[in-house]
């Protein structure tokens, strides 16, 4: 009986870990769909355009921004992020990289980049430009079929100088 126990844990083990490891892989499908999320608003902010980002959120979506509660994308994009776009000439990252963990139906991303913003010229011609290192995290749902981000948050901080 010694004998039976000895080999019947060890491959009660190995099974049960196997059976656990084989459900945490994810499709590397899913995590190019959540980066290919993530990608397409950093892609519209650059393009100094909110057109077509208002999907990439669902509707109870949590925005916080640098100590601030933004509230919903919707209310964000009104009272933040859209006015906020036609102030500027451009918006580049640069330095960007992307991490993105698959927890079904959950993801969480972490993103870092440098980015660029450069102001339209005032009433005298003159132009200023913000460059900062910035972080973003962000919370992603699948719903429908479809990843929704669902909580991001972003902050930003001055660039050492070397």
């Amino acid at each position: 009986m010694k004998k039976f126990k000895a080999i019947l844990l060890p491959m009660a083990t190995a099974l049960i870990f196997s059976i656990g490891h084989a459900q945490i892989k994810t499709p590397s499908s899913e995590k190019e769909a959540v980066i290919s999320v993530m990608k397409a608003y950093n892609g519209a902010i650059k393009n100094l355009t909110t057109n077509g980002i208002l999907e990439l959120f669902s509707e109870n979506s949590q925005v916080f921004e640098s100590g601030g509660v933004e509230g919903t994308f919707a209310q964000y994009i009104e009272h933040h992020l859209g006015p906020e776009l036609k102030e500027f000439k451009s918006f580049d990252f640069s330095d960007y990289a992307i991490e993105a963990e698959i927890d079904l139906p959950y993801a969480f991303t972490m993103e870092t980049y440098i980015y660029t913003i450069v102001f339209n010229p005032d009433e005298k011609g003159e132009s200023r430009t913000i460059k900062k290192k910035g972080v973003a995290t962000s919370i992603l749902k699948k719903m429908d079929g479809q990843w929704k981000i669902i909580k991001t948050h972003t902050s930003s901080r001055n660039i050492k100088n070397k």
